[in-house]
């Protein structure tokens, strides 16, 4: 016999989470109420997903720690992210082999934009490094795991491995300082060329938890929790980082980087955001994903 997920069943799938009890205690008592295991698990996880997924990180900072800590559990947030620490209202941040600039940041979503995290000479050691293997940039395929070409993307790129070059392996070094998140917590730099017209249009970063294939892409490492963004060279015109649920663009200058980070795999985190069309020159960008846990 079917059982329908009824309006009153999210309601009291709400008000069990705010009260403090656990996805796991829930989903026993929608069991032993005689709910059949593959239902209750899916309203359970659509019901606090878009539920409790649109409360704020402000928001919940402020509840109760164990309704924090329900909420939490049930929309795959992370207990530590990667952050870079700017109390004290600091314009420079040692990052161990060079000073880094803080141009501005934003509360929500988690923004911070940073001067001179590379220097020049790594600029351009980082492109002639990764020309020889340029290709048509490939996106993640949520719906199985692997990998497709999308319209939505019109770059060319390459994946270094972690620490493949010298400068790569600064890099990487310096942004593990920066961020507070171990250097294994990270996919290997991708470095991508956009020619005039070429855009990546806005996207999330972290893998959607309604997707068939995101358990298999969780295996290597879990979720991706933050982003860096690192501009090797300048194009004349356009070609900036947009996220449009704020109105920010990031200019692309050469050496600058963008951070930001999400907390739960939810529109929530206001971290939509795209790679505006390069109107003249060209854009090369390198691009740093944070991992949960160890990405192998």
């Amino acid at each position: 016999m079917s059982q329908t997920v009824t309006p009153e069943l999210r309601r009291w799938i709400i008000e069990q989470a705010s009260a403090g009890f656990s996805p796991e205690s829930v989903l026993k008592a929608m069991l032993d109420a005689g709910w059949q295991q593959p239902v209750a698990e899916q309203a359970l996880e659509r019901t606090l997903l878009e539920h409790l997924g649109s409360v704020t990180p402000q928001q919940l900072a402020q509840a109760a720690p164990e309704v924090r800590e329900a909420v939490n559990a049930a929309l795959g947030v992370s207990a530590q992210m990667p952050h870079i620490d700017l109390s004290g209202s600091p314009r420079r941040i040692d990052a161990g082999d060079r000073w880094v600039d803080v141009i501005t940041h934003l509360n929500h979503p988690r923004v911070v934009v940073l001067g001179n995290l590379l220097s020049p000479e790594e600029c351009d050691a980082i492109i002639e490094s990764a020309k020889p293997r340029m290709a048509r940039s490939l996106t993640v395929q949520t719906t199985t795991g692997g990998e497709e070409m999308n319209p939505d993307r019109t770059s060319n790129g390459m994946f270094f491995a972690r620490g493949q070059t010298p400068e790569v392996s600064a890099v990487e070094a310096r942004i593990a300082r920066l961020v507070g998140w171990p250097v294994e917590n990270g996919e290997g730099v991708q470095v991508l060329h956009y020619r005039p017209g070429a855009e990546y249009k806005p996207h999330y970063d972290y893998f959607d938890p309604a997707e068939p294939g995101t358990p298999t892409i969780l295996k290597r490492g879990g979720q991706r929790v933050a982003t860096l963004v690192m501009y090797l060279n300048e194009p004349t015109r356009g070609g900036g980082t947009t996220f449009p649920d704020v109105g920010l663009e990031v200019a692309p200058v050469r050496g600058h980087a963008v951070f930001f980070s999400y907390d739960r795999p939810h529109p929530s985190t206001r971290t939509l955001h795209g790679g505006a069309p390069v109107l003249e020159g060209e854009k090369w960008v390198a691009t740093k994903w944070l991992r949960e846990r160890e990405f192998a």
